[in-house]
């Protein structure tokens, strides 16, 4: 006589074993807070918070912000910040280094990008996942067109985020400290510049929001 079973594959513990894990390159800022919304909304598990500081400032690479900071808004989103410091000259043999480090301590399968659609920027970042053989993610990657709408999103989300520096080439500089809400949206969609600020016409540092367990507005350095 012949037997015949039925196997059942729990696909809960199927998903969580096929789960990558993620490092984020965190500057602070509204693009990877989005980057860390979206991956977080489709259900991605991001492990720790990569944020390169420069020797030479001592402070955040773009946004030229204080560690302390940082290190304040991956404790209120519960997520390990990892600093990688380098120098200017070898920023991506020191980014390289650093991130195969990470790849064996949080068993990393990915890496995360904020980068929205300058293809230079991607191509960095491909480049740099390859050599750690690992996968490039770019959870927003659109087109300049939808950049406002990007811009919007953000808002609407609820994320509370300040602007801490601009060009003051193309943006008064009487811009920083103003908040991201409609009345800037409305001032930015005015500009003839990206309103995402993705060519780095102005930064911002996100201080509170729908992943944050606490506000990080104040802090004392």
């Amino acid at each position: 006589m012949k037997l015949k079973c039925t196997i059942i594959i729990d696909t809960t513990i199927m998903d969580v074993k096929m789960m990558k894990q993620i490092a984020l390159s965190w500057s602070g800022g509204k693009d990877s807070c989005m980057a860390l919304h979206e991956l977080t909304n489709t259900g991605k598990k991001v492990v720790c918070l990569v944020t390169t500081v420069p020797q030479e400032t001592g402070k955040t690479f773009a946004h030229n912000e204080d560690m302390k900071k940082i290190k304040a808004q991956a404790d209120s989103l519960e997520i390990p910040m990892e600093f990688i410091h380098c120098t200017y000259d070898t920023y991506t043999d020191d980014f390289l280094k650093e991130l195969k480090r990470l790849k064996t301590k949080y068993k990393v399968d990915a890496i995360a990008f904020g980068d929205m659609y300058l293809d230079g920027h991607r191509e960095w970042g491909q480049n740099l996942a390859d050599a750690a053989e690992l996968e490039a993610v770019y959870p927003l990657w659109s087109n300049q067109s939808g950049m406002l709408q990007a811009l919007k999103r953000f808002v609407d989300a609820g994320y509370k985020a300040e602007v801490i520096k601009v060009r003051e080439d193309l943006l008064p500089s009487n811009w920083v400290g103003r908040l991201l809400d409609d009345h800037f949206i409305k001032d930015i969609s005015e500009k003839d510049l990206c309103p995402m600020g993705e060519s780095g016409e102005y930064h911002t540092f996100v201080y509170d929001g729908p992943l944050f367990n606490k506000e990080v507005k104040n802090i004392t350095l």
